[in-house]
């Protein structure tokens, strides 16, 4: 996938609005490794201002050849209103970091040349084990198509990018994406604004969430791999979402869909990175034994063995399969209290205080419900001072507290209604984050709830 070649594939030309640029001399397939390069100055990237960085920077450029010192004084410098500072701001314009949580930057002759776009059909990295800055292609580029980058580090709404982009690199992006009719453009937007809020839920509670509200979780990267294939299925998202996958299926004790996922992050980065990249090669590790994570065991209520995939099943009932999605009911057709996305235990519900795109669609700061959600309890404790409280025990016996705050604190319902044993049924029931008591259930509009629930 990650194949290379000693054949010239691209030229650094003068590119029409963008000064000079890389394009592929020939096609272009995808996963090619388009350039591997090491650094000809290499910097602390954090610290671009102290006297003795700025006399090893001067240094290295004195070091260079005549060619490499005429390559980089030819560098784009948005700071050019401080000539004392030539090549810091030559750097700082240009320089590409050793990965993605180190302080260390470099400037790589051809890889700085490459220009940036919102839809990028390359992308860069750092590759640790060869000490190499690399460039592989997201999909095929054809012959005499600009080979380009992201410079930024998420992909968010147009109007941010835009930003950004202006505030560090002094220019306006007119990508494709960027220059996308006004209505697309806000589709994308809030696509893109959809796939953070799910990382944001996807992480939120870190191992205790994957391991208290697994299927929960899992149906955030669900819907977050399904948004990411309609940006594009070349997303560089992709990777990161079936790793997160493959983590909660091996906290929980599942091989069989952990290798699966696994599998699928690992073809991802190697298209990303090449499959001499350390993502690929730790990760592929886990397609061989998943159960060598950190993770496996930490509970087993998924518990599979990594051979244990249903055969027979054509990709679409084997996506069903693998993200635990569960059937819709047929019009008619009786509820079936085992489905969770219907009748979700307490872990699994939204939180109040975030737009879950799971429970709601959102527009225009307006939150609605997207589908029908019920909440079954039975009651195993209550008083009526100063206002009905019940404790009630879910679907998986967690005991959470249920608080009345409807108009009249819950006298609404008659003494003999409210009972230990009963079952309450609560529509539209959301997780609320009480100052004076464990998190529960605060329940406003009576006509939400149905007490006591009779079969």
């Amino acid at each position: 996938m990650s194949s290379s070649t000693t054949d010239p594939i691209y030229d650094v030309r003068e590119v029409p609005g963008k000064g000079k640029g890389l394009v592929a001399t020939r096609k272009i397939t995808k996963g090619t490794r388009i350039l591997s390069e090491e650094p000809i100055v290499r910097v602390p990237e954090k610290t671009l201002g102290n006297q003795s960085l700025l006399a090893s920077i001067r240094r290295q450029v004195d070091a260079l050849s005549p060619d490499q010192r005429s390559a980089f004084l030819s560098l784009h410098n948005i700071y050019m209103d401080d000539a004392a500072l030539k090549y810091l701001g030559i750097i700082r314009t240009n320089a590409l970091p050793f990965g993605d949580d180190v302080m260390e930057a470099g400037i790589f002759l051809d890889a700085c040349r490459i220009n940036h776009a919102c839809d990028n059909n390359a992308q860069k990295s750092w590759n640790e084990n060869i000490k190499r800055h690399t460039v592989h292609a997201l999909r095929d580029i054809e012959e005499g198509e600009e080979i380009t980058i992201y410079y930024l580090g998420v992909l968010n709404s147009r109007e941010a990018r835009q930003e950004a982009l202006q505030r560090k690199f002094a220019f306006t992006c007119s990508c494709r994406l960027c220059s996308l009719p006004p209505d697309q453009s806000q589709e994308n937007d809030r696509r893109l604004n959809e796939i953070l809020k799910l990382d944001g839920l996807i992480g939120r509670n870190g191992l205790m969430g994957i391991v208290s509200s697994p299927l929960q979780i899992l149906r955030y990267v669900d819907q977050q791999v399904c948004l990411y294939n309609e940006q594009g299925p070349d997303d560089v998202g992709l990777p990161r979402a079936f790793l997160d996958a493959a983590q909660i299926a091996i906290a929980n004790g599942d091989l069989a869909r952990a290798r699966i996922f696994a599998e699928r992050a690992v073809l991802g980065w190697t298209v990303l990175e090449g499959d001499d990249s350390s993502k690929v090669l730790q990760y592929r590790a886990l397609t061989q034994d998943p159960s060598k994570h950190a993770l496996y065991g930490t509970t087993m209520k998924w518990k599979t063995a990594v051979d244990d995939i249903p055969l027979g099943l054509d990709s679409k009932d084997l996506d069903n399969w693998l993200w635990k999605r569960e059937k819709p009911n047929r019009p008619g057709q009786p509820a079936d209290f085992r489905n969770r996305a219907t009748f979700p235990g307490f872990g699994d519900l939204p939180h109040e205080h975030y737009i879950d795109p799971l429970f709601y669609a959102s527009s225009d700061e307006l939150a609605r419900p997207r589908r029908h959600w019920l909440f079954l309890a039975e009651i195993v404790d209550f008083n009526r001072f100063p206002r009905l409280q019940m404790t009630v025990t879910d679907v998986d016996g967690m005991t959470v507290p249920l608080f009345f705050y409807t108009e009249g604190r819950g006298s609404e319902w008659e003494p003999s209604l409210v009972q230990k044993g009963y079952t309450v049924a609560i529509l539209y029931a959301e997780f609320h984050a009480f100052a004076f008591s464990e998190p529960g259930i605060r329940l406003e509009e009576p006509t939400n709830i149905k007490v006591p629930l009779q079969f």
